[in-house]
């Protein structure tokens, strides 16, 4: 099996809480997933989200899913 390639998407999850003023446990009850869940989505290291979570985070955050997750190419 081939080594698994590292993905190019990066989260910008930091920079929207800060700029809304919430914290990751906020954000987690609101959307109802785990702080470590948020936290791997935060640091770059999730290899999959599901549109439910996607659309929740952006529901919160008043924000669109290229908002939270661009291209690093």
């Amino acid at each position: 099996m081939p080594p698994e390639e590292p993905h190019q998407i990066e989260c910008h999850l930091d920079r929207l809480l800060d700029e809304r003023g919430m914290t990751l446990a906020e954000l987690a009850e609101r959307v109802g997933v785990t702080v470590v869940n948020l936290s791997i989505l935060k640091n770059n290291r999730a290899k999959a989200i599901r549109f439910s979570t996607l659309s929740a985070i952006c529901r919160e955050l008043n924000c669109q899913p290229g908002d939270l997750l661009s291209s690093n190419r």
